[in-house]
């Protein structure tokens, strides 16, 4: 539905096309649909503070310790892969409920656990879960949202992730005294429960999903909802004849979506974001945020209290980002978050390398995690809902989004075992040139999508990859 309140040339914003109660709905179903983004958040965040009375219970080694927290990767890199075809053959509503019952089902697991099998077996599933809604959640808000304030609901994608990391870190606190590292898990079956609830009574299905599969009626029963029957009838009628050239153009490239000659750039974006967001150094400090800290020489023994102060920051920085993504613009940040990420992620590395004392490494630490949650991180997932012609951004989404969690997983997993063999210093120093690189490749190459539709986007990458603009491109717009 995005698109379909997208302005034509000439005339007005979209918003002219909404109604003030329209806007409202708007707002509070991109709430529930957010609410996966919650999950994703809690359900990698809860398991820090849980560990530290599972490894006791379950009498784990550091092998058991560390697969406990990774195997959720790489459940979660095929759940992301898997979502694109999933979501357009179930339809995106259906896809969000079922990947909530997902969620109930793997905390059940994880709660009644008798052992280090069963434990694994839970992350698995809930990592499934959290790859699908990592993958859905972007595609699903840009097409329920009016292109005006596009970015500011995408990014409440990334402010639910932060709030259910917050979330988690305080559940952990709140159930540390007592070691209850079951009702630490069991508490995430509240969001799941709503999850599943909302996509079965309250939320629509995107219109776009319902023109491509011939449900044009209910497509212009939503969009009148929020619009008005007129508008309905006009941006339907648009959107089918958009869709009839998009598969046209798809069935003249041979079927190859993804591939397709005018979506290529799109999708050299999406993965070389989904790369550089992690390859950045972000989690490795979000993860081993402790261990940095005992090394710098401050006393790391109460994790949980430092894990809760990083969730603070993560949450106010996306908050300012939400005020900032439809004003500033997507470009503008990301391009800053990164020039203060290297340059605050490069002093990191300064601090250990020559001695400097903990409070600087502390601060340079504070500043670079802040900088990547008031940018590339919110940034990120609003690009990926934006950047793929509608007829294929979930298959676009989920690639992205399956990429982004295999190179969580390799900079998490390599991380120690790199800094062993040069140093963490040098570590970081990497992680400042990737920052740069990548500071680099989106100046070049990332247009900017803000109060844009697919076509100018689609055209703003191809002459900044330096092709021709195709006659009949693959991305058009969408109600």
């Amino acid at each position: 539905m995005v698109q379909g309140f997208s302005r034509e040339p000439g005339t007005h914003g979209p918003l002219t096309a909404a109604t003030p109660t329209g806007l409202r709905k708007i707002t509070w179903w991109a709430a529930a649909i957010a609410m996966g983004g919650f999950l994703f958040g809690f359900d990698t965040g809860v398991v820090s503070g849980a560990l530290l009375y599972i490894r006791r219970d379950f009498d784990l080694n550091s092998f058991q310790q560390g697969s406990v927290v990774s195997v959720l990767l790489i459940g979660a890199v095929i759940g992301a892969m898997g979502s694109g075809r999933l979501a357009d053959r179930w339809g995106r509503r259906r896809l969000l409920g079922a990947a909530g019952a997902v969620f109930l089902a793997g905390t059940a697991v994880a709660v009644f656990a008798n052992g280090y099998g069963m434990l694994l077996a839970a992350r698995i599933v809930l990592g499934l879960a959290v790859g699908t809604v990592s993958a859905l959640v972007p595609v699903y808000l840009s097409e329920i949202s009016p292109t005006a304030v596009r970015g500011r609901l995408l990014t409440m994608n990334q402010l639910m992730i932060t709030v259910g990391i917050l979330v988690a870190y305080l559940v952990n606190m709140a159930f540390t005294g007592g070691g209850h590292w079951r009702s630490m898990f069991a508490c995430g079956a509240v969001p799941a429960a709503i999850l599943v609830a909302a996509s079965r009574w309250f939320l629509p299905e995107s219109p776009q999903w319902q023109i491509a599969n011939g449900r044009a009626d209910l497509a212009r029963r939503t969009i009148a909802s929020v619009a008005d029957e007129a508008t309905a009838d006009r941006l339907v009628a648009r959107a089918q004849q958009r869709i009839k050239n998009e598969r046209q153009s798809l069935e003249e490239g041979g079927g190859r979506r993804l591939w397709a000659p005018d979506v290529r750039p799109a999708l050299i974006v999406g993965l070389t974001l989904a790369v550089v967001q992690q390859f950045g150094g972000i989690n490795t400090i979000i993860y081993y945020a402790p261990t940095i800290i005992e090394k710098s020489g401050l006393s790391a023994s109460n994790s949980i209290v430092y894990s809760v102060a990083i969730g603070v920051i993560n949450l106010v920085m996306t908050l300012v980002a939400i005020k900032l993504v439809d004003r500033l613009g997507r470009r503008p940040m990301a391009l800053i978050s990164l020039g203060v990420m290297a340059a605050f992620v490069f002093l990191l590395g300064l601090a250990f390398v020559a001695g400097l004392s903990s409070g600087l490494t502390l601060l340079f630490m504070v500043v670079y995690i802040a900088a990547f949650a008031g940018g590339l991180g919110p940034v990120f997932w609003t690009l990926i809902g934006e950047i793929f012609p509608p007829a294929v951004r979930a298959q676009g989404s989920s690639a992205s989004t399956g990429v982004n969690w295999v190179a969580n997983f390799l900079v998490s997993l390599g991380f120690l075992p790199l800094a062993d063999a040069i140093g963490q210093g040098e570590t970081f120093w990497i992680f400042a040139g990737i920052c740069v690189l990548a500071f680099l490749f989106i100046g070049r190459f990332v247009p900017e999508t803000r109060k844009r539709d697919p076509e100018q986007i689609q055209r703003d990458l191809n002459h900044r990859f330096g092709r021709a603009e195709p006659e009949a491109p693959s991305g058009t717009s969408t109600p």
